[in-house]
């Protein structure tokens, strides 16, 4: 079998709210597409939130450029499952985070995994939601991982806190319906 490679963070220019998952999943490694594994709440909640107008499938990830959306991982390597990986690699993946978010200067950050969080950033007690500090002056939110392996958070709390951290971002208003996204303010 080919090693697996890191998949292509996906950044566009006007970035609002990048979005942070764990890291690639073997699917996602072999398609060079985020949360490409069926069966991920990712793709649905973004929708049930309106940060889409419509279900993307994880072939037009490009599209969230479009929407002031962006998406990377904490840590590149991919895996089978985030349990794989180290805290050294977690903590690594925390540093190369906020270069990066210094470097784009979005407005949110959402990372998408409690327990990765707690990990990388030294944060034990951390609680999902808005966080009190903030990630190279980004807004924080720490949210569920929508991996189908996390059977602790429902699909409807994965778009609720999507939702929140976009409306924090400006991507969706907060008077606007769930499934309508927010026009696009470049």
């Amino acid at each position: 079998m080919t090693e697996l490679q890191p998949i292509d963070d996906v950044l566009g220019d006007a970035l609002r709210l990048l979005l942070v998952g764990i890291n690639p999943g073997v699917r996602s490694a072999e398609r060079n597409q985020h949360f490409a594994r069926p069966g991920n709440r990712f793709w649905p909640a973004l929708h049930a939130a309106g940060i889409t107008p419509r279900l993307f499938a994880p072939s037009e990830q490009q599209l969230l450029g479009d929407l002031g959306v962006g998406i990377t991982n904490l840590v590149a390597r991919p895996s089978a499952t985030a349990a794989e990986l180290s805290a050294d690699e977690l903590r690594a993946g925390a540093r190369r985070l906020e270069r990066l978010v210094a470097r784009l200067q979005p407005r949110v950050v959402a990372i998408l995994g409690l327990v990765a969080y707690r990990s990388a950033f030294g944060q034990p007690r951390a609680h999902a939601g808005r966080q009190p500090d903030r990630l190279a002056g980004a807004i924080l939110w720490v949210l569920p991982n929508p991996s189908g392996l996390n059977a602790h958070a429902k699909p409807a709390d994965h778009a609720a806190g999507l939702r929140l951290a976009a409306i924090d971002a400006g991507v969706v208003e907060a008077g606007q319906s769930a499934t309508a996204p927010a026009p696009n303010h470049h």
